[in-house]
């Protein structure tokens, strides 16, 4: 208070003026402080959120089964086509193609999901995560089949943490989990067609509705052309 200057009316003015700019600064730092920390906040909500979808996804995907194979098998359509081609060398690989490929498409499709679910563990996972995943991983490479049961357990206990979730009682008993069964697009293809040869159907009887109109129209006007000439003829009469 003794360097504020209350004298005069000049000398109160210039104290209240250097008042105002010193809180105009204050309070334009401290907004500016604010919206730097709220960004950065933001960015990382994003990215944790982002991070928790795709780790949630791979939880799916890898653990989404608790009945049937619950491994993953590594076989590619081409070393089960080997032995075939080999035994069968008039056969043609469309043919066997088509043999083959009823029993290894659905383990050709879990396969493919799990690699794509293991990437991405990878990429965003915790230590513990990108150890059991690159570890599945090299099992794949290698030929041999694979249990996800360790690295969905890894994953549930993660994910539960991050979403501020109690962790699972010790004494619940829950069965080992495996990948998703992949489910075929073959019942939607034929759905598709048979919506398509409907809808062909109901234009072909619009179009033959049409026709029928269009004659009727037709025979109308002929009726009433000869109506007309009958009438003239009479009043000839």
């Amino acid at each position: 208070m003794r360097s504020f200057d209350f004298s005069s009316w000049q000398a109160v003015l210039s104290t209240l003026a250097g008042l105002a700019l010193i809180t105009v600064i204050g309070v334009g730092v401290r907004l500016l402080i604010m919206a730097t920390i709220q960004q950065r906040r933001e960015r990382e909500n994003r990215q944790i959120n982002e991070r928790l979808r795709t780790l949630i996804a791979a939880y799916k995907t890898l653990g989404g089964s608790f009945t049937g194979d619950l491994l993953v098998d590594p076989t590619h359509l081409r070393d089960v086509l080997g032995p075939a081609a080999t035994n069968l060398p008039n056969a043609e690989p469309a043919d066997l193609a088509v043999t083959n490929t009823q029993s290894s498409d659905r383990a050709r499709r879990i396969r493919d999901a799990v690699e794509a679910a293991l990437s991405d563990i990878i990429l965003l996972g915790t230590d513990e995560h990108v150890r059991l995943a690159s570890r599945a991983a090299q099992d794949l490479v290698s030929g041999q089949q694979v249990h996800t049961a360790e690295l969905v357990v890894s994953l549930r206990d993660f994910i539960r943490s991050a979403l501020g979730l109690a962790p699972v009682p010790p004494d619940l008993l829950i069965p080992v989990q495996g990948p998703t069964r992949a489910t075929g697009s073959g019942g939607r293809g034929k759905g598709d067609a048979g919506g398509e040869g409907r809808q062909s159907g109901r234009g072909r009887g619009g179009g033959g509705g049409a026709g029928l109109g269009m004659g009727g129209l037709g025979m109308g006007a002929g009726i009433a052309a000869a109506q007309t000439d009958d009438t003239r003829n009479n009043e000839a009469l």
